[in-house]
């Protein structure tokens, strides 16, 4: 009897001993040192999956235990969609945490101020954050329109230009990502209007109006000044007669070449050298500061203005005194140095950064310790008389040549990435 209790005994021990030794073989690192990888964990993907796709890269040794582990510690259902950098060399339970717990990668997408709808969609596109056409839709969809109380049947200048860290993988990306836009302008616009946004004609006018500041200033210290002329144009009935209206109704595949043709045809809608007031709606995003410039005009009597070829601007309060200064800063202008804006500082792309709370697989590892957080390798003038624009001069006071509005200018800023970025301004 006793030789039967030390044999079972002996037995349980062993069991107990190759049990012991077969959690911490499957409960330990896959690898040391480890070896990074991006795991891709797509909406609606089960554990068991994940567990497969996680053993199939080497970053866990047993995909049933590693489920089983999620059983035990309740976080069978937790996993979340989006991209994770993981390392072989990091614990199950630790891998497990990342993947329950943080957002996974983010990637940083910076929408400048000024861009129109497409080219914020060109942006998030080219980070694989959202296709153009599924963009499209979405900031055209109705229940979204609806929620965040956008006056107009899109959100063009509803999308705030912001600096963006967003994961991939969601379900509905395109809409996510206009979400997130416009609730980034929600945000800011209470900087605005503190006591809740004004009834959706005037927002729709407001940010209309801001828009076209933003796209015709070069210098920023200049958009109040803007304002002021549009104003000005405004409130003489002098119709606005502003480029970039009508280069945002020729659409995304406008070349960038400017004719009369195309500052008479009044089918353009958007074209305010033929229709009078402001356009239907916002030609592009405008920043915090020209929806305060749209707000707060400046007061003077300006009504024309046109380019120095420094970034800056020489306004004037006559047709003479305009026709000048076009004849001054454009028709003598050196196209060698000729800019319009100032020279923008250049910018290095930066790669995706881990959520907070994901740790960093570039650093030394070993098993079993967590690794550490993740930061991979971001003067006034005696008032005029209105006056009209002479035939033969384009809206500002400049006579075309050869067909053209305005000549060509080096492209300033990220123009490159955005063809309906004027080429000249305010001639």
């Amino acid at each position: 009897m006793k030789r039967v209790l030390w044999f079972f005994t002996g037995f349980a021990a062993a069991l107990a001993v190759v049990m012991a030794a077969a959690a911490f073989y499957v409960l330990s690192p896959a690898q040391s040192p480890g070896r990074e990888a991006i795991v891709l964990i797509r909406p609606g993907m089960a554990l068991p999956a994940i567990a497969r796709e996680l053993e199939s890269q080497g970053l866990i040794r047993n995909a049933q235990a590693f489920v089983l582990l999620a059983k035990l510690q309740h976080a069978l259902p937790s996993a979340k969609a989006g991209e994770f950098q993981l390392s072989s060399g990091w614990t199950p339970q630790e891998i497990l945490r990342v993947i329950t717990t943080t957002s996974g990668l983010q990637h940083k997408v910076v929408v400048r101020e000024g861009l129109p709808w497409w080219g914020a969609a060109k942006l998030f596109a080219a980070q694989g954050l959202a296709d153009q056409d599924d963009f499209a839709k979405a900031m055209q969809n109705a229940t979204l329109l609806q929620k965040y109380s956008i006056p107009g049947p899109s959100a063009e200048g509803f999308l705030f230009p912001e600096t963006y860290q967003l994961p991939r993988a969601q379900a509905d990306n395109a809409h996510t990502v206009v979400e997130a836009m416009l609730k980034e302008f929600e945000r800011q616009a209470k900087k605005l209007w503190p006591q809740g946004p004004p009834p959706a004609e005037e927002l729709l006018r407001v940010v209309t109006l801001a828009s076209l500041v933003e796209r015709e200033t070069g210098d920023a210290s200049e958009r109040p000044r803007i304002a002021g002329v549009f104003a000005n144009r405004l409130k003489l009935g002098m119709r606005l007669q502003c480029d970039p209206t009508t280069i945002y109704g020729l659409g995304p595949d406008f070349g960038g070449d400017l004719k009369r043709v195309h500052l008479e045809d009044a089918q353009n809608r958007y074209n305010t050298y033929a229709h009078a007031g402001l356009p239907p709606g916002p030609i592009c995003s405008p920043g915090l500061e020209a929806l305060k410039a749209a707000l707060n005009p400046e007061a003077h009597e300006y009504i024309f203005f046109v380019a120095r070829g420094d970034g800056t601007h020489e306004f004037s309060v006559t047709l003479d005194e305009h026709n000048r200064a076009v004849n001054r800063y454009q028709r003598r202008r050196d196209p060698d140095t000729y800019q319009s804006a100032p020279q923008p500082r250049v910018q290095v792309p930066q790669a995706a950064s881990p959520a907070k709370g994901q740790p960093h697989p570039a650093q030394p590892k070993s098993p079993g310790p967590k690794p550490g957080k993740q930061q991979k390798p971001a003067p006034a003038k005696p008032a005029a008389q209105k006056p009209q624009t002479p035939a033969g001069q384009t809206a500002k006071g400049q006579a075309p040549k050869n067909g053209a509005a305005k000549a060509a200018k080096p492209q300033t800023k990220a123009e490159s990435a955005d063809p309906a970025k004027p080429q000249a301004k305010g001639s």
